[in-house]
Order: C-alpha cells, then structure tokens, then sequence
C-alpha cells in the first residue's frame, strides 16, 4: 500500500490539469485536483471561450448592415448587453458542468479551495492536508496593470465579460492579441473605441504584412489607434474618467481596459518556500519534462510561459501523463502551432513569419493576395482579405501561412496540418480548389511577389 493519499496532485482545474487529471486516472493513477474558483480555468470562464462569444455578438451589426444588398429588408435593430451577459453565464455554467461531470466519471477527486504547497510531498486546502507522490502546478496566468497613479479605476479582460452595463466610450491599452480582439468587440457592439499602445505596431511577432493590414482595417472601421504613446495617468472625473498621455493630452472616457500582458500565478501558495525556481517573469521553470528543480514538482501551462494557448496546455498535460504512466516518450512539437486572433477581420497563422523566414533561408518567395470577399461585392461593406504563404524557393517547402480575413482561423487550422506534414508549393499547386471560396486562393498563387 502506498505512502501518498494520492499519485498525482493537480493544483489548478484549467485545460491543462484537467486533461491531465483526467488521463492519469484513465490509467489507474489516484488523482485529485484543487480548484480555488471555477472549473475550466481562464479559457471557459474569462478567456477564449466567453471572448468568442462576444466577437460572435459584435458581428451582427455587419451581418444586419450587409442584408439589404442581398435583398433584405431590415427593421430597426437593438442590442440588450444585459441579455448577452446572460446568456454567456448560462454558458460558462454549462461547461462548467461538463468538466465537473467528466473529472468525476474519470475517477478524479475534485477539491474546492485555494491549495498550499507545504512540503514536496504534502498540499493543504481548506486546512486539510493531503499527500501525494507526485505535485502538477497548473494554475496558469493572470492579467497585470502597471502601477500609475488612479490605476484603481482600470479593468482588465477579466471583469469584461461581468460589466454590468455597456460604456458609451472606452479606451483599450495594449498591442496584444487581446486588446485588439476586445477593441474589435467593443467597436462592433456600437463603442466609441481608442486602442492605445506604446509600441510602433498592433501584434508584435505577427508577420508585418498582416499587422499592417489588420490595423488597416481596423482604423477604417472607425477604431482610433493611438500608437507610440501610454498612459501616464488616470484621473476620476466624476461619472467618466480622463486619461492623462504622456504627451500631456487628455482623453475622456466612461472605462479603460488594460490588456497589457500577462503573469504567472506562481507565488503566495508555497513555491518560493519550496524553492522552486522562478525565471524572471515569474514562470516555474521545468526541464523538458515538465519537471521542476524539486524533482516530485511539475508545471505545465501558462504557468511556465511559453506557448500560452490552451490546446498548448491540454497536449502538455498528455504529454506528462504519458511519460510518467504509460512510459511513452511523446514530448510537444512547438514548431508550426497554429494561432488565431479573433478581431474583426480575423487572423489565422502558422508557421514563420516573412522576417523569420528571412532569417533562417537565405532563398525565399512570397506569394501574397489582397481581395474583396465574394460577400462583400454585394454587401456594400468594404473589408478586405489578405492571403500570405511563404516558399523556400530550393526545397519548395512552405514554411509559413498567413490569413486575415473572414474564417482565417478555420482555413488557417486545415493549412497547419498541410505545413506539420511537409506539404511543398507543388502540393498545393496540385490541389483543386474548392470554387468559390476564399480558401481556394493558397492552392491557386501562381506568381511570386518578392
């Protein structure tokens, strides 16, 4: 009979843990994961899920926009946050539900409470201690605002998706991928939107093609971006808020969103005791194992800082699993990941940028495409497309894709396979297009622009 109460301890029920948990108890493992609020973590409750749920609501006004030219008569139409936020929560709690129903199908014992590491072997909630052979750190991120004066009047993406009513006004701070999506959502629900970052371009480390032409679009939307320039401080101005540039500017508005990255939640329960060692961002540090400098210890997930994508995290938990139970060696590929962001237009990407690509080849070609959807020749709305793919011109391989425009991020998945499985220009070239789609435009670049 073992020491432990349990094999493996999961602090933290997000998509990593949870995948994790519930895998290892698939194989026998006694496994309990710790969970201080909701199950599913940031993504199902304050992340990728109730954001795409949002960018789908501030679609409609296009959609509503784009009708008469297809023959539609239209009355006049109105938006109820109140009734969105709503029906989002009736959501969440659903999946919610769901992950509760498979961890304990699955066998996992579901603890609710803020855990504490007290040793390499022994975890306490709720004043109850409990031991295990083996710790997984799974308590993924959080969002942080700097430290200027008035920053007590600043949200964050968190308590976005809980606002009681909708502002008139509101500023975003940031060049990441959630201030543009959650510009984009505002603007669509009918805000007066500023987007304000302090670097020269939206999306730092997206091909330039593609951030040139979201931000593009995004300002002919009616999105005023302010770049080069921060907020030095906010002030209360009675039922607004002024926001003080560092250029002495003022700028009035009824909420300022920061969206200026994110930190790891990795201190206050009992690491730095331990002495798990941290990087400088705060990030557990782990080997190719997902193991810690404690050897019983591991962490996966934002937590650790390096790809933060949930599905990242859910093949990470797999990938744990497999080599502690099933003793079977299957570590993550990082190259080739796929990622979207869903503003308005969307974007879908894989593989390496055109400065990457530069970088690394000393032949490339560039095959690239601007054009007017089939929708939008009769919807009257005048948003474009961009299709990007990127050729080493002595193997013929493609090592990049990149898509802005309507459905990039599902065209974008089904190209992420072709490039993980070598796929060459003459492959695509050989591929009969699907007619009419935007996605039959990469089989159909026949002309090298660079």
């Amino acid at each position: 009979m073992t020491q432990y109460d349990y094999d493996l301890f999961v602090i933290g029920a997000g998509s990593g843990g949870v995948r994790a948990a519930r895998m290892a108890s698939g194989h026998g493992v006694r496994v309990a994961v710790a969970e201080e609020r909701h199950l599913g973590g940031t993504c199902v409750n304050v992340g990728c899920v109730p954001k795409k749920l949002f960018v789908y609501a501030s679609q409609f006004r296009d959609h509503i926009a784009a009708a008469a030219g297809f023959g539609w008569t239209v009355g006049k139409s109105t938006f109820n946050w109140s009734h969105l936020i709503a029906n989002k929560n009736q959501e969440i709690e659903r999946l919610q539900g769901i992950y509760n129903t498979l961890l304990h199908k699955a066998g996992v014992h579901i603890i609710t409470g803020r855990a504490q590491v007290l040793d390499a072997h022994t975890v306490a909630v709720n004043d109850k201690e409990y031991s295990a052979e083996r710790i997984l750190i799974a308590t993924g991120g959080r969002p942080s605002i700097p430290h200027i004066p008035g920053r007590e009047h600043i949200v964050i993406s968190n308590e976005m998706f809980f606002l009681e009513q909708l502002p008139k006004r509101t500023i975003i701070v940031g060049g990441g991928y959630i201030a543009v999506e959650f510009a984009c959502i505002l603007h669509g629900l009918g805000v007066a939107t500023t987007l304000c970052h302090r670097g020269h371009k939206l999306l730092r480390g997206f091909d330039e093609d593609i951030r040139d032409f979201l931000a593009h679009e995004m300002s002919r939307k009616g999105i005023n971006i302010l770049l080069n320039t921060d907020i030095e401080a906010i002030e209360n101005a009675g039922n607004s808020f002024a926001a003080r540039l560092i250029d002495g500017s003022k700028v009035d508005t009824d909420l300022i969103m920061y969206a200026t990255g994110r930190i790891p939640n990795s201190t206050g329960f009992g690491l730095e005791t331990l002495g798990v060692e941290l990087d400088g961002h705060l990030a557990i540090k782990v080997n190719s194992d997902y193991q810690t400098n404690v050897p019983s210890i591991h962490a996966l997930g934002d937590v650790t800082n390096r790809v933060n994508l949930t599905p990242v995290a859910i093949a990470e938990g797999m990938a744990l699993v497999n080599k502690l139970y099933v003793n079977q060696s299957r570590p993550v590929d990082y190259d080739n990941i796929p990622t979207a962001v869903f503003s308005q237009p969307s974007i879908g990407t894989v593989g390496l940028t055109e400065a990457q690509a530069r970088e690394k080849y000393p032949d490339i070609d560039i095959y690239l495409t601007r054009f007017t959807p089939m929708k939008n020749t009769l919807s009257g709305i005048e948003e474009k497309t961009l299709m990007k793919m990127i050729v080493v011109r002595s193997t013929d391989l493609v090592v990049g894709m990149h898509m802005a425009g309507p459905d990039a991020p599902e065209i974008i998945q089904g190209m992420a396979v072709a490039i993980r499985a070598g796929a060459t220009k003459a492959v695509f070239d050989s591929t009969i297009g699907i007619h009419p789609t935007a996605a039959e435009e990469f089989v159909t670049l026949r002309e090298a622009v660079l």
